[in-house]
């Protein structure tokens, strides 16, 4: 199955949660004189334009980004990212993490992307084709597997499927787990719906039991129209980079709920 395209929920307070720690985690990383690895599993097309027909049938953005933007400091990485987006692309441009990443990232950083549907990957290759992202139409997590430990060996992974294979929350922790074992080192960062099913809940026990020591940050929100089924979402970082707790804690002080 690959029906899913993020233009349709760009921008909304899932993205704000992911792609604020995303920004910071990588301005972190990007304080030392070192290279770094960036891979990502599920790519979508790393730009959106929230003044499009789909972004608008949703509204997602406009009770995400629209109304969260005030909750940063103008210094904020995520801020920085996206006010250099609407510079480059217009003010309705909104990045998604692979432009976040490409845009984050120095010249002497390496960017992995991966990405399965069709018209998604040719749109990343359109949008990012410039930043010299490496860019494969690939299983994301069988390039993960492939790639790690990645040169250089300093580095995040973020793991960001849309859960439209409902065996996404069987496999990700043993796929999560061979990765880690390969790149212990690494900051691995996955983001996962909080659903009013609560299908969620196996993966993120079976997750607990084997990184005891990673960061769980959730955020709870109402659903954004009658019948949507996402009521929060969450982020699972193995590694935390030192410091990432202001940073949850100052979104959760954020958030609606």
């Amino acid at each position: 199955m690959l029906s899913y395209q993020h233009i349709y929920h760009a921008g909304n307070l899932a993205d704000v949660q992911k792609h604020a720690l995303l920004a910071w985690m990588l301005e972190y990383l990007t304080q030392k004189d070192k290279p770094l690895s960036y891979i990502e599993t599920h790519a979508g097309r790393g730009l959106y334009d929230l003044g499009s027909d789909e972004a608008l049938k949703t509204g997602e953005a406009q009770a995400g980004i629209d109304l969260a933007e005030g909750w940063f400091p103008a210094d904020h990485p995520y801020i920085q990212r996206l006010t250099e987006c609407r510079a480059m692309f217009g003010p309705r441009a909104y990045p998604g993490s692979p432009m976040i990443a490409a845009l984050g990232l120095r010249e002497t950083d390496t960017i992995h992307l991966a990405e399965l549907h069709p018209q998604e990957n040719a749109a990343l290759k359109a949008n990012l084709g410039d930043f010299g992202a490496n860019i494969q139409k690939r299983d994301g997590f069988e390039m993960a597997l492939a790639l790690t430990p990645p040169t250089p060996r300093r580095g995040l992974l973020l793991i960001d499927p849309s859960y439209e294979v409902k065996d996404d929350y069987l496999t990700i922790p043993k796929a999560l787990s061979q990765i880690a074992r390969k790149w212990n080192v690494g900051i691995l960062a996955l983001w996962y719906p909080i659903l009013q099913s609560g299908a969620h809940g196996p993966m993120l026990t079976a997750l607990a039991a084997q990184f005891p020591d990673a960061l769980r940050h959730e955020l709870r929100f109402p659903p954004v129209r009658e019948g949507h089924k996402m009521i929060g979402t969450g982020m699972f970082i193995v590694n935390p980079p030192y410091g990432i707790e202001t940073e949850t804690k100052r979104l959760s002080a954020c958030f609606p709920t």
